[in-house]
This record gives structure tokens, sequence and C-alpha cells, in this order.
């Protein structure tokens, strides 16, 4: 009982200590609402307001037609410029495609000759260029097929594939990168807490204050984690319930308890790492940069970034025991697929498994280094 209450004030002392830390505080609440809703909507994975021009040579009603076929929100309303303007145009990146009608261009169609039509693209937007030259190139060959015709109306296919898109129909990318923007940020703000509030104590001369006292290293550790877990705990629940559902509109198709007692799990690997890292830096630069270290690796193999499945074989299986990969995974079954317990069993075990060993070799490390400072 002795020991719960010394965990509890401990922890209740880790709490104050992080609320008189105004540029901590403000970057716990910067980095769970405007971070998140910049990372969500600042990037699209989808053509929106594309620059485009054309250089018209044949100026036939068809060439006509197929500039008007190009408006916003996809692409911004084409310019007419001049072939020797292209180069100088693309050169200075005024426009992310350029394409070249080429002179005779409807008559030569109508007398079944197979023009040319040039597709200039800034592949420096690479993502975008990819996508909107597929754009570009369905909707040139709709309104030429619809010409020749003479017809809106689109012949009858030999097949009729339905295409279904699950979990996401309108495809919109804000739904997938406000929660794994969540997930980073849980990952980053927790190991920064923790081990920052190990080195801190170490810097200000109250970790040997807390040495003289009737305490043992379990119990100065536990506050440490409990304290700042429940901090990023409270933070995430906020940054899901008002940024992402309610200022984004992201729909949670499973279970919120479930997924919480997810985040917990996930907890305990993020805040022994975090505990680690604070015991084995000398200073806050050098906990900085192991942090920078540490987190883009959590991040980038987690397959919030990058689908898991198109990274090497060998990195796969080595990533097989990082527990940031199995949160990423449970939480888009859960959050977008409706899943249940027995859909992520297996992940919340090996979430928790790895989580809860990493945890005991951080107490052990921890309890040692104190031991080496008394």
């Amino acid at each position: 009982m002795t020991t719960l209450l010394n965990i509890l004030w401990l922890g209740l002392k880790e709490i104050r200590s992080l609320l008189c830390d105004l540029v901590m505080v403000l970057f716990v609440l910067y980095a769970f609402t405007l971070a998140i809703y910049v990372q969500a909507t600042g990037t699209s994975s989808e053509v929106n307001n594309a620059s485009i021009s054309f250089v018209d040579e044949d100026g036939s009603a068809l060439s006509k037609e197929l500039i008007n076929a190009f408006y916003p929100p996809r692409f911004q309303v084409p310019e007419l410029i001049a072939a020797s303007e292209v180069e100088e145009a693309m050169d200075k990146g005024l426009f992310m495609f350029v394409v070249i009608i080429p002179p005779m261009f409807e008559s030569d169609l109508r007398a079944d000759q197979q023009p040319d039509i040039q597709l200039n693209i800034d592949a420096t937007a690479m993502q975008q260029a990819g996508i909107g030259s597929n754009y570009i190139k369905n909707i040139i060959n709709d309104r030429i097929a619809s010409f020749l015709s003479r017809t809106d109306v689109t012949p009858p296919q030999p097949i009729n594939l339905v295409v279904r898109r699950l979990f996401n129909p309108n495809g919109e990318s804000s739904w997938f990168k406000s929660v794994v923007a969540i997930i980073n940020q849980i990952s980053l703000l927790t190991i920064v807490l923790c081990g920052a509030a190990v080195i801190r104590e170490r810097e200000h001369g109250t970790l040997e204050h807390l040495l003289v006292m009737p305490l043992t290293s379990f119990e100065i550790a536990m506050a440490k984690v409990w304290a700042n877990g429940l901090v990023i705990l409270i933070a995430t629940g906020l940054s899901l319930f008002l940024v992402v559902m309610k200022a984004l509109q992201v729909p949670f198709a499973g279970s919120i308890v479930l997924w919480f007692c997810g985040v917990i799990l996930y907890l305990f690997f993020t805040t022994a790492l975090g505990l680690f890292l604070g015991t084995i830096s000398r200073s806050m630069a050098q906990f900085a940069l192991l942090i920078m270290l540490v987190i883009i690796v959590i991040q980038l193999l987690s397959g919030g970034s990058t689908p898991v499945e198109s990274q090497p074989q060998w990195l796969q299986r080595m990533t097989y025991l990082l527990p940031s990969r199995h949160f990423v995974s449970f939480s888009q079954v859960i959050i977008y697929r409706g899943g249940g317990i027995s859909a992520v069993w297996s992940q919340f075990l090996i979430v928790g498994g790895v989580g809860l060993g990493f945890f005991v070799y951080s107490m052990a490390l921890f309890r040692k280094s104190i031991a080496v400072t008394k």
C-alpha cells in the first residue's frame, strides 16, 4: 500500500512539474491539435488545383472542347500559351502540365490518321504528376470519343466493372492521415515526456533529493511512466474526438474503448523507450539526437507512411517485433474496418508482450543507473 501511495504522489509531482513547463505544455497542445489538422489537410494524394496550359496549334472546335474539359477543383482554369513559351514556362515551374495540340488535329482525326497529342509533365511533383497524367488521358479520350460518335451517350461495354471502395468510399486522404498523425504523435510525445522527465531530474539535481528519501527506483520510474502516460492518453482522447471526429469528420467504425485499450498497451513500449533513452542520455541535447534517430525508424517502418508489404522482405521480418507496426495495423482494423477483439487479439498480444519485455529491461537499466548514482 505504501508503494502505491508513493507512486501516486510522485506521479502527481510529475504532472505538476509538466504543467509548470509552459513550453512543453504548448508543444503537447500543438502536437495533438494543429499539427494533426495540418498534416491531415495540408497535403493530399489527389490531384487538386493543378496548373495546366494548352498550346492550341489547331484552333478547331474539338481543340477548344478539349480545353474547356479542364476546370476546378481538380485543375486550374487552363491558360493558352505559344509553343515557343513552353520550355521557359516549364523551367520556371509555372505549369505542372502543358498539353500541345498539333495543327490539323481534328481533320487528321476525322481521317483516321491517329494524330498525337503531346503532354509535358513537371515530374518534380511526383505523386500529383503521375495521378494527374491519368486524369488528363482519360478526360481527353472521353471527349474525343464523344466528339467522334456525335453523342455523349457511352456505348455499352462487353463487361460491366463494378468498383466498390471499402472503408473510404470517396478516397479522402484526411481520413487516413489524421489517424496516422495521432499514432505518430503518441510515439513521439510519450518518448519525449518520459525521457525528458528523467533528464530534468538529473540536470536540476532533484534526483539526488529523491534518492535520500525512502523511495525505490521502481517507485520513481513508475511514477514517471503513469503520469506522462496519462497526459498522453488524455491528449489522445481529446484529439480524437475534437480534431479527428469533429473537425475532420472522420468516421470511427469500430469500438473506441477497444482502440484505447490498444493505446494503453502501446504506451508500455513508448514509455519504456523514453525511460531507456532518458537513462542512457547524459544531457538534453544528447537525448534530442537519439530521439531523431529512433522516432524516424519507428514512424517509417510502422506502415503509416508506406505499406509494410512494399518494404523488402528482410525488413518486413525485422519489423515484425516492432510494436508501432502492429499499433498502426490494429488501429486501421478497428477504426476503418470496424474489427473486434477477434480480429486484433494477436496484434494486441505482440504489442503487449514486446512492450512489457522492453519495459522490464528499461526498469532494470534505470534501477542500475540509480544504484550507480547512489
